[in-house]
């Protein structure tokens, strides 16, 4: 489905000086490696999850695989084509949704943009109506795609991005901070509908986020990217092992308790009562839980992996 080979991308910004005047006759530039070198391949029905801090390069690979931009060198090819030749061909064949960029009309209802996508896609009356009664289904939104855009909540606009995106059943999506802004009800359901999706109707997924959690619930498979080039590219399951050397207990106490109590189990990394946490090596779990039993009176005890926010940070330190 995609294989990109050496991909770079350099920006020339001006830079300013002191006098504008200047400025306007002697043009002076710095350049910008937005990618360096970026080469991975992703096969048909995958779901990757792909993710970086701010400036890493996310977008922007995202916008050259979907032939916004293009590359200053490197080899791209996308469902057999190269990207930005923006064959219609290609086009019908990808979908964009980005969290923070509105393709919806304000003062319309959502449906008049369905309309105008089926046109623009050369969607068939029959395939439309298919597509639309199947997004709406597994979305439960029926009752707002006839309102104006303007009046719905954030939750529902981005359920009204989502089947405006792929009312024309795109083989390739491109998920871009899909729940950027969204209260945690509608990040659940965003979740919901992108693994629901996925699963029926055999689209390959790339999935762009800063809320980790969305690649833990739905990604196999991590791509890393820091500074413009792939850190880590293997499943989810790896980078835990490989850098999750630890686990967290969380203890939610009964009662208040001696502190010297809570440091002859380890050094707190949190405790504000009830809830007490210790980060614990994978090998000191028995031992911790059952000094824990011994001498703490608690109501819950809950183990979890370490969270991957804290492994991500040690990939890029390293």
């Amino acid at each position: 489905m995609i294989s990109i080979k050496n991909l770079t991308k350099i920006y020339r910004t001006p830079i300013r000086g002191k006098h504008f005047v200047t400025d306007l006759f002697n043009h002076h530039y710095k350049k910008i490696t937005a990618l360096d070198q970026v080469s991975f391949e992703i096969g048909q029905n995958e779901l990757i999850g792909f993710i970086g801090p701010n400036g890493a390069g996310k977008t922007t690979t995202l916008k050259i695989l979907s032939g916004i931009l293009y590359p200053t060198s490197g080899d791209a090819k996308v469902l057999g084509f190269t990207p930005f030749d923006k064959k219609p061909a290609f086009l019908k064949q990808i979908g964009f949704v980005m969290g923070q960029r509105n393709q919806l009309i304000w003062d319309l209802p959502a449906v008049d943009t369905f309309v105008l996508n089926k046109e623009i896609y050369d969607v068939s009356d029959q395939d439309y109506q298919k597509n639309i009664d199947d997004l709406i289904s597994i979305l439960n939104c029926r009752d707002v795609i006839d309102k104006p855009v303007k009046t719905l909540s954030l939750g529902q606009r981005m359920k009204m991005e989502l089947i405006a995106t792929l009312l024309h059943r795109p083989k390739l999506i491109f998920f871009d901070e899909p729940t950027i802004g969204l209260d945690i009800f509608s990040q659940e359901a965003v979740r919901k509908f992108i693994k629901t999706y996925q699963k029926e109707f055999k689209s390959t997924i790339i999935l762009t986020s800063h809320y980790l959690e969305d690649v833990k619930r739905l990604a196999k498979r991590l791509l890393i990217i820091n500074q413009g080039k792939i850190l880590y590219d293997d499943d989810l399951k790896t980078i835990l092992e490989k850098f999750g050397g630890g686990k967290y207990v969380t203890v939610m106490l009964e009662k208040g308790v001696d502190q010297n109590l809570l440091t002859k189990i380890g050094a707190p990394i949190t405790n504000q009562f009830p809830k007490v946490v210790y980060r614990v090596k994978r090998s000191d779990i028995p031992q911790t839980i059952n000094l824990i039993n011994q001498l703490l009176p608690y109501s819950d005890l809950t183990v979890e992996d370490e969270r991957i926010e804290e492994i991500i940070k040690k990939l890029f330190g390293k």
